[in-house]
């Protein structure tokens, strides 16, 4: 039912006589809706404070891998001949020698020379190669009776065998050749490359040079090894070599050393990571006679929790891990009187020069129940427990809170429009009583001022 609207009022009552009393009706609900805007503010700096401890979480996960606090680099003494790759995790660093006496190869065979690549025919015919994988064929049809043609048929065959054309410019008349090559080095990968079988071609094509596939030869800590590819991974353990070139008579030293910039960087990013906590928890807490506590979460306990358990990590010593280094402030972190960590980087590289082991012994310590990084996902796993962590706890507290709320507000809302609807409708009845009365009081005063003239004079006779 559309609702009812007064305008001129009989009554001699003010027009928004039903506004204004449903406006002083819905005071309840604004306090209701700035209280849950409140817990709405408060709700997002749990979630805030949330996101800084995972933060941590995630910093402490790069710190320390999953086979502990190593980051090894591979130094080569000379690149264009041999270099490589060390697992960032892998335990093992050393020194080792490494010379290349012989690259592995694939086996490979180039044809005679044409004109050119797109024009002059082949013919048509079969070409047979033996592999390791038996006798493989390739049928030339009339579609591809060119140098282009023939190599896209070879490519396209799977055949274990890829084919291109080059330019030799050394022959001026006919520097167009296929070359045709097996995918995998080493002896065990040989393809022996027999006459080509083709007809009614402009000209004959044959295999002008074939070379066998072999394996490569090198030589570590002067022990020579054969190798069937030139990506090695199974010589120096956690190492990856790549060969280059072959250089006979010069050996190459290779170092796996553990990358003291990367942890560094790494150990920074911790830092970073434990401030953005200690600095939210300073931002809470910093309140004066103007500040709306409502708002904020300063003086909560669970602030005081946190702080108070990352603080103790932070400066006390841990039992139970061998070696020199017990607490952070060992390799350079400590605490400041603003109540935030201080990194002292230099402070840090000196003592992995002297005493890596030992730093990776505390960060990592066994990686399940001693060492600081174990220790602190202990913690970090409490906070962030979705089914009785605190975090969770107290966001489920303040979501109830904010439902709680917003069922108060529809209720009340529907009660106030029902309200509003008959106070309308009341306040009708009204002007329509008060209107009927002053036509009745109209008419009347009509009547007696205005029946025959007026009341009849009196006179003397």
């Amino acid at each position: 039912m559309p609702a009812i609207r007064m305008t001129g009022m009989a009554s001699g009552l003010p027009p928004n006589i039903v506004e204004t009393i449903i406006e002083a009706e819905r005071i309840p609900i604004q306090n209701q809706e700035a209280n849950r805007e409140k817990v709405q503010t408060r709700l997002k700096l749990v979630q805030d404070l949330e996101t800084k401890i995972t933060d941590i979480d995630k910093s402490i996960a790069e710190l320390v891998g999953t086979r502990g606090f190593t980051n090894n680099k591979l130094i080569s003494g000379d690149p264009n001949v041999v270099m490589g790759t060390a697992d960032p995790e892998a335990p093992v660093t050393g020194s080792w020698n490494v010379e290349v006496l012989q690259l592995p190869q694939k086996a490979s065979a180039v044809t005679n020379g044409f004109p050119d690549r797109d024009t002059t025919e082949v013919g048509v015919g079969y070409i047979k190669f033996e592999t390791s994988e038996g006798t493989k064929e390739v049928y030339i049809s009339g579609k591809n009776t060119t140098l282009d043609g023939m190599a896209k048929s070879i490519n396209e065959a799977g055949v274990g065998l890829r084919a291109s054309v080059i330019t030799d410019r050394s022959d001026k008349e006919n520097p167009f050749k296929i070359l045709i090559s097996g995918l995998s080095t080493g002896d065990e990968q040989q393809v022996s490359f027999p006459k080509i079988y083709m007809l009614d071609g402009d000209r004959d094509l044959y295999f002008d040079k074939t070379r066998e596939a072999q394996n490569g030869k090198i030589k570590v800590d002067g022990f020579e090894f054969e190798v069937a590819e030139s990506t090695i991974r199974d010589i120096i353990p956690g190492v990856t070599l790549e060969l280059h070139q072959a250089a006979p008579g010069r050996e190459i030293n290779i170092s796996v050393k553990e990358d003291a910039e990367i942890i560094v960087g790494k150990i920074e990013e911790f830092v970073k990571a434990m401030n953005g906590v200690f600095s939210f928890i300073q931002q809470q807490n910093a309140l004066n006679e103007k500040s709306d506590t409502s708002k904020t979460l300063g003086g909560d306990s669970l602030l005081r929790s946190i702080e108070s358990r990352l603080r103790n990590l932070a400066q006390n010593s841990l039992f139970g891990i061998p070696g020199s280094i017990k607490r952070l402030s060992d390799i350079g972190i400590s605490f400041q009187r603003n109540g935030s960590l201080q990194f002292d980087k230099k402070k840090l590289d000196a003592v992995l020069s002297s005493n890596a082991k030992d730093v990776g012994v505390f960060l990592a310590g066994d990686g399940f129940s001693i060492g600081f990084v174990p220790t602190l996902k202990r913690e970090m796993a409490n906070f962030t427990n979705q089914a009785f962590g605190p975090l969770a706890n107290r966001k489920k507290g303040l979501q109830d809170k904010i439902n709680n709320i917003n069922k108060s507000i529809e209720n009340k809302e529907r009660a106030l429009s029902r309200k509003e609807e008959a106070l309308r409708r009341q306040f009708a009845n009204l002007e329509e009583k008060m209107s009927k009365l002053q036509q009745q009081g109209a008419a009347v005063a009509a009547i007696g001022s205005g029946g025959a003239g007026g009341p009849p004079k009196m006179g003397m006779g």
